[in-house]
């Protein structure tokens, strides 16, 4: 299965470590929610509220972020935003945890989010059109491999040992930056006279970005539909870990820990799997089937809390809808937007994307504090309403994008 990676460009494979590397330390972000509950004593409406904060803040960063990675060197971007995440979290590792350590962590995120647009701009820069899945699919799994124990030891050093997780996640970004640095010089676009996609052709630079965007009902389709399933998906560390805590107690950390062990695990397991069989499956019937997988795994969670095996059950449907959904949709826009407009206009999406999930999830979070079934049955909701929209994403795109249908 592995076969299928090969012939990249060496660059690729060294972003690859590199996602390894950075996601080995990466065991604060899963427990956030914990953190707020648990160690700052934070009730569901609050915690929201503290994420609601944050995915305000990425907004601008995030479109800062996209203007930098079509104007300048993606590389470089990368490796100034890692030395101030790095920075971040040592600190946080070294100063008593209070709510100046959230600042901090959110400081750590809002510069990951500027180097978002630009790492997976150089993805795309880096393949030609006929690889752009086996090389997202490879990123995706880098990050899974590194992420794989690392939430089992975040929930392991939660109650006593918080600060050591903080340093580990400093230094794992700390390597992967080395790395970066070294290993890669050459960001130049791949380009083939044989592997062309019309709709990748360089744009004259003064074209409005939200313009661009605009212009196709496809894209705009496609983003209310990802929003959709990423306020569905976001309940895997808002909802469930706090579900967890309220079900099983102290222990609730420990075992919210292992069952996102097991989500990347399954993840490392499946991708190259899932990647060969669906290679000739439509990029819009993928997300749709992600999204169907991802609501039955929450169902299965919720209907079947109290026995941990159905719990570790709904997390291998919801992880093999994660995987389904991440194989569509991360080659969706590289392939119909603009080569030196693909860091805008996925900074645009990202944006949006992360306000709305969080005033999606503040609303779960007032809902939670008065019906916890409330609050599962309107994320149900939210999830089914996602799947319908990308049915209507699919035929829309085969009206706008017919070249890619041929």
């Amino acid at each position: 299965m592995f076969d299928q990676y090969r012939g990249l460009r060496r660059e690729l494979y060294v972003l690859f470590i590199g996602r390894i590397m950075t996601n080995l330390g990466s065991m604060v972000w899963p427990m956030l929610t914990l953190i707020l509950t648990k160690k700052l004593g934070m009730n569901a409406s609050e915690t929201a509220d503290c994420l609601l904060v944050f995915s305000v803040l990425a907004i601008p960063v995030s479109l800062l972020g996209g203007k930098l990675a079509d104007r300048y060197n993606k590389r470089n971007i990368i490796i100034v935003c890692d030395i101030v995440s790095v920075c971040a979290y040592i600190t946080c590792g070294i100063i008593p945890l209070t709510f100046y350590s959230v600042i901090l962590m959110a400081v750590a995120a809002l510069f990951q989010s500027i180097e978002w647009p630009s790492y997976d701009a150089l993805v795309a820069d880096l393949t030609l059109p006929k690889d752009r899945q086996r090389a997202y699919s490879l990123s995706y799994l880098g990050s899974n491999l590194g992420l794989m124990l690392t939430p089992t030891i975040g929930g392991i050093l939660f109650n006593r040992h918080l600060d050591l997780a903080f340093i580990i996640n400093g230094i794992a970004i700390l390597s992967s930056t080395v790395l970066i640095y070294f290993l890669i010089r050459n960001v130049d676009r791949e380009q083939s006279v044989d592997d062309v996609n019309e709709y990748e052709n360089d744009l004259k630079d003064g074209t409005s970005a939200l313009r661009l965007l605009f212009s196709s009902r496809t894209i705009l389709v496609y983003t209310l539909a990802a929003i959709l399933y990423e306020t569905a998906y976001h309940q895997y560390s808002f909802l469930m870990p706090m579900d967890m805590a309220v079900q099983y107690g102290e222990y609730g950390s420990v075992l919210y820990g292992t069952l996102s062990s097991v989500n990347c695990l399954c993840v490392v397991v499946l991708t190259s799997f899932l990647t060969r069989l669906l290679s000739g499956v439509r990029e819009t019937r993928k997300f749709t089937a992600g999204i169907c997988c991802v609501l039955a795994g929450l169902l299965i969670f919720r209907v079947l809390i109290a026995y941990p095996g159905f719990i570790y059950t709904a997390i291998v449907v919801f992880t093999v809808g994660e995987i389904i959904y991440t194989l569509g949709a991360s080659p969706f826009l590289s392939r119909r937007v603009a080569a030196n407009y693909r860091g805008r206009i996925r900074s645009i999406t990202m944006a949006v994307s992360n306000i709305i999930v969080s005033l999606f999830t503040k609303f779960i979070g007032i809902v939670y504090d008065a019906s916890v079934s409330g609050a599962w049955t309107l994320t149900y909701l939210i999830a089914v309403i996602g799947i319908l929209i990308s049915f209507y994403t699919a035929y829309l795109d085969r009206k706008e994008y017919p070249s890619l249908y041929k």
